[in-house]
Formats: structure tokens, sequence, C-alpha cells
């Protein structure tokens, strides 16, 4: 493909983009919303033929150990892990010692750790395992999903769902 015609089809699909990304944002939240009232935890997207195009799953927050309190965690570890600690201006934990703590009681899905040589389970002060994401969802398109949702745009079978068309001047 030349420059010129390369140019074109980097402003047509921007101008595309730009038209449906503000609307997949609201519908994203809008379904977000849904998926929460309604308490379901997934929901077939299907093409007015009855055609499985898509299913969208609402997915929970998973758990992750994070550091609350960095001087109580710093505290803890520079008493059970001296080695671990760096001095400079700052005293810190090393930062691989902290992601193989945080990994371990992500892992085990509470803020304690288990001393390897004694096998005394240490509570880690500084530290919760909690959510680190918001609740969302995920669309995941099956089989010629994504050909079957062309083929129908392309037959005018979506005009119900009000997607974006190009007026004049662009993306409305």
């Amino acid at each position: 493909m030349d420059l010129k015609n390369l140019a074109l089809r980097e402003a047509a699909l921007k101008t595309l983009l730009d038209a449906v990304s503000g609307q997949l944002k609201d519908v994203r939240a809008e379904m977000q919303d849904a998926l929460d009232t309604t308490g379901a935890s997934r929901v077939d997207a299907v093409l007015p033929d009855g055609t499985k195009v898509a299913t969208v799953s609402r997915s929970a927050p998973k758990p992750c150990a994070e550091v609350v309190d960095d001087d109580l965690f710093l505290k803890w570890v520079r008493e059970h892990a001296p080695s671990e600690i760096t001095s400079r201006v700052v005293t810190e934990v090393r930062p691989a010692y902290q992601a193989q703590l945080l990994a371990e009681m992500t892992a085990a899905g509470v803020a304690e750790v288990a001393d390897r040589e004694t096998g005394v389970v240490h509570e880690v002060p500084g530290v919760e395992v909690r959510a680190t994401r918001a609740r969302g969802h995920s669309v995941r398109p099956v089989d010629g999903g994504a050909d079957a949702i062309a083929d129908a745009w392309r037959a005018g079978q979506l005009g119900h769902l009000d997607l974006p068309q190009l007026g004049a001047g662009g993306a409305s």
C-alpha cells in the first residue's frame, strides 16, 4: 500500500475509533451497572436472528496483598529479615523481597508469612489483602462472532442498538 493510502486508511480508522470509543465507555458503564443491579454474572450477546456472537461475563476483583503502612512493614522486615533492608538516604524494603512477600501473602489470602527456617507464622503489620481493582466485566466473542457482527452491521440488522453513525464532519 502506498503512503497516501496508508495515511487515508489510518485517518479513516482513527475517525471510526473516535466515533465508537466514547459510546463504548458509556455502554460498558451501563452494562456494569446492569450486571451489578441484576446480580447476573453472564449474559449472551445474540443477534436478532438468534446467532450468539459473544458472552459478557462479570469479573470479581481478586484480592491481592498490598503494603498499606510502609513504616510498620519496614519495622517488621527489619526485625525478621534484616538482610532484605537496604539503607540509603531513605531506608526501605528491597523491592524484590517486598514483591516476594506480597506474592506469598496474596497466594495465602492473608497478611501472614511463615518463617522458612522455624515454621513460625508471622502476621505482617502494614499489609492488607484486599481487592485492588474495581469490579468489571469482559466480552469474549465466540468463534465467528466478530464476523457475524460485521455482517449484521453491514446488513442493517443492528439499527435498534443505536450504534454510532458517521455524519457530516466525522464522528457523531
